[in-house]
């Protein structure tokens, strides 16, 4: 099971219209399979049917935010080591700092580029299967 990019990805995010350019992005110019979810909550229920290789999760949503989403998906052993993004605009050093101290891989900044995004998505993945130091 070593690939060499992702085939599907979760994408948790709670606007309609950035989850439509990031399901067109992601499906048309990165040929992933993708799964949309508005909330952590629906993501937590849906995850386990859709077996994602990456996680993307919006960093700001209503009820259960990312970073809540993240601990509960890594309270779960199946998830514990599933690679995780997040994709906010809040993306000051001391807060990507503190988003890969939960143990995101790396921090996509909003607005995002469409075109760029899978090519993100692939550099990310490369992190993941780095042997840990």
């Amino acid at each position: 099971m070593n690939k060499t990019t992702p085939e599907r990805i979760l994408y948790v995010e709670d606007d309609e219209d950035i989850r439509e350019i990031a399901q067109l992005s992601l499906e048309m110019v990165g040929g992933f399979t993708v799964l949309l979810c508005d909330s952590g909550e629906q993501a937590l229920e849906q995850i386990g049917a859709f077996q994602p290789d990456l996680i993307l999760l919006d960093v700001m949503m209503p009820g259960m935010d990312g970073p809540s989403t993240l601990t509960a998906l890594r309270q779960q052993p199946e998830w514990a080591q599933t690679p995780v993004a997040f994709m906010t605009a809040k993306i000051q050093p001391q807060e990507i700092a503190a988003y890969k101290a939960m143990g995101a891989l790396d921090v996509i900044a909003k607005p995002f580029d469409p075109i760029q995004l899978p090519e993100q998505i692939k550099a990310i993945w490369q992190l993941s299967r780095q042997p840990s130091a």
